[in-house]
């Protein structure tokens, strides 16, 4: 409980500094408000090239005139795109990829922020799939698959040039939720194809399938992947529940608490080799050394003494999006 309490009231940051991101080009998916928008002006300030990923054009771009008009005169700063992206369509993410690919040849982070926290019961994607497994993790696992190759080639070009494994990497949106109530093993797999009439049970499950789905990247394609749990923060992923998020008023942060443990988990060098094959980051940039026994046990092949489940996770997302691709 001792590791519970610590991320819901999370020490300061003490990681080192980030330097200058001059050169990198990155992705943050929902980088137009909450969690992703202070992500965004880490990355922006610190001379990243953001592409912000989203649906909404408009939205986005007022989010970029926003960060540029913020910016001190004279400061040196990065470069802000705009990338359409609706990640419950899975129809539409390869033209996504195809657009960005088009602008250009490397890709050193992709974070998957963005997603959905329990709309209605009944609310499903374009393709009729559950809302929060299609957009939390369906549209995240095909948008990552087709990125791979480009990130694949960066991560050989960083390494030529003297970088580490970890110049390169995917960040996956996890929760604290899934160490706190999710089920034995983080998902029932017979809910995937018969989602209870459950929001919260339906959420875990997405959040589950971020951790899972982070671990089995770096095992399969040996690129740094890891999930996180950024914090619990005040933002609009409570626009369904707007309930619970005065209930949960003492313990929310603001957005730019939580987006320092996005970007540590994302561009900090503080992480080591061996965590950035799947770690588990928690706030405010730390990696967890207590994550839930059969969360980890989820994660090992049976051969490894293990449930395999993360494996099994897998290759249902690889299923449900292999006629996208």
């Amino acid at each position: 409980m001792g590791s519970q309490w610590s991320q819901f009231f999370p020490p300061k940051p003490d990681f080192n500094e980030i330097g200058s991101q001059d050169g990198k080009v990155f992705i943050v998916t929902g980088g137009a408000s909450g969690i992703g928008y202070e992500l965004t002006k880490m990355l922006y300030q610190r001379g990243g090239h953001v592409y912000i990923a989203g649906r909404s054009e408009s939205k986005v771009q007022a989010a970029i005139k926003e960060l540029e008009g913020a910016t001190t005169t004279g400061t040196a700063v990065g470069k802000l795109d705009f990338l359409r992206l609706e990640l419950d369509d899975l129809t539409s993410i390869k033209a996504s990829v195809d657009e960005f690919k088009s602008k250009e040849t490397k890709l050193h982070v992709l974070w998957n922020n963005a997603g959905v926290s329990r709309p209605p019961i009944g609310s499903s994607s374009k393709q009729g799939i559950e809302l929060q497994l299609a957009t939390n993790c369906l549209g995240p696992f095909l948008f990552t698959q087709l990125l791979l190759p480009l990130m694949q080639s960066t991560a050989l070009n960083e390494t030529k040039n003297g970088h580490s494994l970890g110049s390169v990497r995917v960040v996956w949106t996890s929760s604290q939720s899934v160490e706190l109530t999710a089920p034995k093993g983080g998902i029932i797999m017979s809910e995937l194809h018969h989602p209870p009439a459950d929001a919260t049970r339906l959420y875990n499950t997405s959040k589950a399938g971020n951790l899972f789905l982070a671990f089995e990247l770096a095992r399969r394609h040996g690129i740094a992947s890891v999930s996180t749990n950024p914090g619990a923060a005040s933002t609009n992923l409570f626009r369904h529940t707007p309930y619970v998020k005065y209930l949960a008023w003492p313990l929310l942060h603001k957005p730019a608490m939580a987006a320092s443990t996005q970007l540590f988990a994302g561009v900090s060098k503080d992480i080591g080799e061996a965590d950035l094959k799947g770690g588990y980051i928690i706030p405010w940039g730390r990696v967890s050394a207590h994550l839930r026994d059969d969360l980890q046990e989820a994660m090992q092949l049976p051969e490894e003494g293990g449930s395999g489940k993360a494996s099994e996770f897998w290759d249902y997302c690889a299923e449900a999006t292999s006629k996208f691709r």
